[in-house]
């Protein structure tokens, strides 16, 4: 046997080049007793979703350094959803070992970077990659061919891959709240053919290509708070666009931009189609009054009576897009709602802003409808899909006030939620869940839906928030649902909001003012539109507020007061610095 030499026998064996964090993570995947239970049950139940959410995850995604290696080993997963955690930075290549995953949510974290190999997930249809601190995108993303949805608002993304072209299959991009300058020319290529809704407001961009047109099934556009300057005819030859959005950009010609700061989108799409200002009708007018001042007709007379005529366009747009919300004070309100706050939602859901709406008119044709619509897409956009705050409204002349905002266990609080019969939180939630299951099987979703998305925010939770009525029945049962006792309807023309939030009151007035601007805009467009009432009955039942509302799209606000348990104010709303609203066109009388 060879001699062994000392420096031999301390000879220390080369690492790998990943060092420790590699080690780390073969040692936590080796160790069972280090693997999260949460993925350990997904292991042993072969489940195709996983929720990681909070601050309870965080702290272990920071006492490991980051993910548990073994999650990525739960080849099965076609939902994954990691979640409120500011310890995440960064996600493992390993991704790519998760080729089942459809939808894959990494929103309200800390990521910096997100990993190549993500390019690999080739059945993706929903990427959630929003609220971190994304500076860019990899170009691997347009590998993506499946990629249905894609949100990554809220990073400090300077600029978006070229190749977006290459997911043919995209409907849905949101990209607002970054630092983007410009959309890139692939975004508009005609092989988006399903692409219906871009979302871009809060960047900086400063054009917005006439290749617009090619978007054969937009249905939404929202460029609102940026810095374009000019809107392209072309836009108008989108001939499926329902809804845009241009507010807070300062265009050249100032009758366009009033235009759009009243989200008339018909009337701008015209004006657009017929040139704009100095084109169209305008410009073969100008043309004949100038061959008439060649031939000695009065020139300063016409052109005195052209800006008459411009400054009275302008009169009428204004008044045209003019809303007006009046704030009624406690003091003129004999009968004023008040809403008392328990000691126990102070650890659960602290937060709570309410008050009453008159004046809305949901009778007429798809009013109700809208509402309701708009209402989902402040849940899913400014309430960042409930995590930060949840809306809910009811029919104000079934609600018995004085309210209490109360917390209760699951299986004591009782509710009869939307659409369903009586029943316990915990049974509920248990029953909602199972649902879930069973929709995902039947049907191979890719997500959950409904009311199905929002079970997780009450993990761990010991005691659940509830708006409870004087007759001790619950109203509301947030973020979950509201109670079908107080559901609003077509014939409900008096409106009790409540916003609610874990998060800040703040969070609870910027979404209550936004909610009431956005009322606001769709009773004033009910009031335009000429659409049937519906039925002889619905109409003789809200008669008195559908005559109100024929002569004036005008709400009314009644201010709501919450107290303590002793009755010492905690909140008034609206109060005088509410309803600061950045749209020209709401007037707000107090």
């Amino acid at each position: 046997m060879r001699k062994m030499y000392p420096h031999e026998l301390f000879r220390v064996m080369p690492r790998p080049r990943s060092g420790l964090n590699e080690l780390d993570g073969m040692a936590q995947e080796n160790t069972s007793q280090n693997v999260w239970p949460e993925i350990e049950k997904a292991e042993k139940e072969n489940r195709r979703e996983l929720v990681l959410q909070g601050s309870a995850f965080d702290k272990k995604i920071q006492s490991c350094g980051g993910i548990h290696q073994r999650l990525y080993s739960l080849a099965l997963l076609n939902y994954l959803e990691i979640s409120q955690c500011p310890s995440l930075h960064e996600v493992s290549e390993s991704i790519r070992q998760l080729s089942h995953l459809q939808s894959l949510i990494l929103c309200r974290n800390k990521l910096t970077s997100v990993p190549k190999s993500i390019g690999e997930l080739k059945a993706i249809k929903v990427l959630d990659l929003s609220v971190n601190r994304l500076q860019v995108l990899p170009e691997d993303i347009c590998e993506l061919s499946e990629l249905n949805t894609l949100n990554i608002s809220c990073n400090n993304i300077t600029a978006l891959p070229e190749g977006l072209s290459k997911c043919v299959k995209l409907a849905t991009i949101n990209v607002s709240k970054n630092a983007l300058s410009r959309l890139p020319d692939a975004l508009w290529s005609t092989k988006l053919e399903l692409l219906s809704s871009i979302i871009a407001s809060e960047n900086v961009i400063e054009d917005l290509s006439s290749d617009v047109h090619n978007l054969t099934a937009l249905k939404v556009l929202d460029l609102s708070s940026n810095k374009l300057q000019e809107l392209p005819s072309e836009l108008a030859n989108c001939s499926k666009l329902k809804e845009i959005n241009f507010k807070g950009n300062k265009l050249k010609d100032k009758r366009l931009e009033k235009m759009v700061n009243g989200c008339q989108t018909k009337s701008v799409l015209d004006y657009l189609r017929a040139g704009g200002r100095g084109k169209g009708k305008g410009k073969q007018q100008d043309g004949e009054a100038g061959e008439k001042d060649d031939t000695g007709g009065n020139v300063s007379v016409k052109k005195s009576a052209g800006k008459r005529k411009g400054k009275k366009e302008m009169e009428e747009v204004d008044e045209l897009n003019r809303m007006v919300v009046r704030v009624l004070h406690l003091s003129e309100t004999p009968s004023a709602v008040m809403v008392k706050v328990s000691p126990g939602v102070k650890d659960v859901r602290p937060y709570i802003v309410c008050c009453i709406v008159k004046g809305m008119n949901l009778r007429k044709g798809n009013a109700l409808k809208r509402f309701l619509t708009t209402q989902t897409k402040l849940h899913d956009e400014i309430c960042a899909r409930r995590t930060t705050a949840t809306i809910a409204t009811h029919d104000m002349t079934l609600v018995k006030a004085p309210l209490l905002y109360d917390v209760r266990p699951p299986d004591i609080l009782k509710i009869v939620p939307l659409g369903r019969k009586e029943i316990k939180a915990a049974q509920l939630l248990k029953q909602l869940q199972q649902e879930a299951d069973e929709q995902r099987k039947q049907k191979k979703r890719q997500n959950v839906s409904g009311l199905h998305k929002y079970l997780q925010l009450l993990d761990g939770k010991d005691l659940y928030p509830c708006l409870v009525d004087a007759e001790d029945h619950v109203i509301s049962f947030p973020p979950i649902t509201n109670s079908e006792r107080t559901k609003i309807k077509k014939t409900t023309c008096e409106l009790f909001l409540e916003v609610t939030s874990s998060t800040s009151l703040q969070v609870c007035k910027d979404v209550m003012d936004t909610l009431i601007t956005k009322m606001a805009e769709l009773n004033k467009l009910t009031f335009e539109q000429k659409e049937d009432g519906g039925s002889d009955e619905e109409a003789d039942a809200v008669s008195d507020c559908a005559s109100e509302n024929q002569t004036s799209h005008e709400l009314t606000i009644l201010q709501v007061k919450v107290v303590d348990v002793d009755e010492n104010l905690k909140v008034v709303y609206p109060s005088k610095t509410d309803l600061i609203s950045e749209n020209v066109n709401l007037t707000v009388i107090r």
